[in-house]
């Protein structure tokens, strides 16, 4: 394969190889970190990722969905107080954690590039910052995660929730890969290479839930 910028790996700039094809999607996997993303051609454009959020019915009163995010927001509430600072980073439509730790008496601000556009807000430290369901859909994984571990303070955790690919799962079938704002997929590998590259000095992995403490 050519070497051109559809292959290179948004995360760690290494080049990738083909991965999956099947009618107009196509995917690369890194022969670096294993992270596996979308060819750039196919990303929706900007106006079109934000109409698709704003289709989320995303209702923070549900019980089903404070349930789903619940292992960022407990992990929060049994380890910090209320006096801790944190950030809901990627808060979208329906900023749930905010929800469920503001009920708490928790102090946590909301950014999101599209629905809550304060990036003064990534000058500041924090305790904790939530990022759920947000990085499977970074265009630039790196610059994200660099800005994230600059914004915790020393001895603080990032808590983020996506699914995590295998080789035990069968790629085409993946119910994960078919949402169209989901550009970029991570392995074991791939955390692993965050935690080295960016400078956090510990990740944890469980099911779903990933923290990376500074």
């Amino acid at each position: 394969m050519s070497s051109n910028s559809q292959n290179i790996c948004p995360l760690c700039q290494s080049s990738g190889e083909i991965f999956y094809q099947f009618k107009k999607r196509l995917y690369y996997q890194c022969k670096n970190c294993s992270g596996i993303y979308v060819d750039e051609n196919l990303r929706l454009n900007s106006n079109d990722e934000k109409a698709r959020y704003e289709e989320h019915n995303n209702d923070v009163e549900n019980k089903g969905y404070q349930n789903f995010v619940s292992p960022i927001t407990n992990a929060i509430l049994s380890k910090y107080t209320k006096d801790d600072k944190g950030l809901d980073f990627g808060a979208g439509t329906g900023p749930v954690i905010s929800k469920i730790l503001t009920d708490h008496g928790y102090s946590i601000k909301q950014y999101d590039p599209f629905f809550h556009n304060y990036p003064e807000l990534l000058e500041s430290k924090y305790k904790y910052i939530a990022c759920c369901e947000v990085i499977e859909h970074l265009l630039n994984p790196k610059k994200e995660f660099i800005i994230l571990n600059n914004a915790l303070q020393l001895g603080g955790i990032l808590y983020c929730m996506t699914d995590i690919y295998d080789e035990s799962i069968d790629f085409h079938k993946w119910y994960y890969k078919n949402d169209d704002t989901h550009v970029f997929f991570y392995h074991r590998n791939t955390i692993e290479w965050i935690k080295s590259e960016i400078g956090f000095s510990k990740v944890t992995i469980e099911d779903r839930l990933i923290s990376f403490s500074k």
